[in-house]
């Protein structure tokens, strides 16, 4: 990639840990990380606008390259001029390829080795993928940031499946680094591997091969627990570049979010802050609870006494509790923007206190809260 497109400096570091604190350079904006960035599947953060994703603050936010190819397509979106102009959104924008969603499909999709032929869930209509096709959709489509054609392996998996995914993986990384061909679009290497230390050391090894401007984890938050997700953010980050960004793909909890920040991860996306909203769920200093609990009947405190988003400085629990058990939208949008709100704020703490020299007490004291 030209570096006048793309950099990446590490501006503070933990004395004991492997946080880090840096600013990456992207052709619509610079990202100060460790970030959280919001999901936008379809184009669009679920139940909120770009005023609310302004803001909430957001830096950067992701779309999904496989529901785009879907629905509207992403030549329709390319004549309008790409991602950006589409969703009038003038900061960075990331894509995943679409390897997660695919492979989620279990029993609707056929891989062989030169890619997936899958059929649509909801219209039962066929579609294929290759890595060549994934490129040509996310050139198309124009993110800042696009992701490599992956095979993810599922939890829980055998040695061989997993080893059997991971060089398929890296195969198809090689054919992806072939076929892209924007130098103002980063492309992402994924690590995979599944729960086996030994492949994701031999993945880590050859994705670093490629002197890309950043390196994602894949494959981990696929349903194993806490104990074995974490070990892996711990042990696979710091095999990745240190002088590039690394982003762990798929991890949105405060929990995981210090534990990724403490294990050298710069880059975290994650659906649940929008998916929990429209559940009533809500995340609190201490943890998260659900709107829809009586206690909250005549409470008239915001969601979170320290948070100053848009909900949280006009709304109380009360009132959102009522416009939930009401089926209002917008209990749902209050707690959307509360919920991205909390998690940007978050690693804004994080940032200061990697500056400040104090994230290791800030790890220590937060994380027995968090577990509690």
């Amino acid at each position: 990639m030209k570096s006048n497109y793309f950099s990446f400096e590490i501006l503070n570091k933990s004395e004991k840990t492997k946080a880090r604190r840096g600013v990456l350079k992207t052709p619509h904006g610079d990202i100060q990380t460790p970030i959280f960035m919001p999901v936008g599947t379809n184009s669009a953060v679920k139940m909120l606008t770009n005023h609310h994703l302004r803001e909430t603050q957001a830096q950067i936010i992701l779309a999904n390259s496989y529901h785009l190819f879907l629905h509207p397509g992403h030549n329709l979106i390319k004549d309008f001029g790409g991602l950006h102009k589409w969703m009038n959104w003038d900061k960075p924008i990331l894509t995943d390829s679409g390897g997660f969603q695919v492979f989620s499909l279990a029993d609707m999709r056929k891989i062989t080795e030169d890619g997936v032929s899958f059929k649509e869930p909801k219209t039962g209509d066929s579609y294929y993928i290759n890595p060549e096709i994934s490129m040509e959709i996310q050139q198309a489509l124009g993110p800042d940031i696009a992701m490599a054609f992956d095979e993810c392996s599922p939890y829980p998996c055998s040695y061989e499946q997993a080893k059997k995914a991971m060089e398929r993986t890296h195969r198809w990384l090689e054919r992806c680094f072939k076929a892209h061909t924007r130098d103002d679009q980063a492309l992402f290497p994924i690590v995979q591997g599944a729960f086996f230390e030994d492949l994701r050391e031999e993945s880590a090894k050859v994705i670093s091969t490629y002197d890309a401007v950043g390196y994602a984890i894949g494959g981990l938050s696929v349903g194993e627990p806490d104990d074995i997700k974490h070990h892996f953010f711990e042990f696979t980050a710091p095999l990745l570049p240190e002088n590039k960004p690394r982003y762990l793909m798929g991890v949105g909890t405060p929990l995981d979010l210090l534990v990724g920040v403490k294990s050298g991860v710069d880059m975290f996306d994650c659906v649940l802050p929008t998916r929990n909203a429209r559940h009533g769920t809500f995340f609190l200093g201490n943890g998260k609870s659900n709107i829809k609990n009586k206690v909250y009947e005549r409470d008239e405190r915001p969601l979170d006494e320290e948070c100053d988003c848009y909900a949280c400085r006009n709304h109380s629990r009360a009132y959102i509790r009522h416009l939930y058990r009401m089926g209002e939208a917008t209990a749902a949008i209050l707690l959307s923007i509360h919920n991205i709100r909390f998690l940007l704020r978050f690693m804004e703490k994080i940032r200061e206190h990697i500056e400040n020299g104090t994230f290791d007490e800030f790890y220590e004291e937060k994380i027995k809260v968090l577990k509690n």
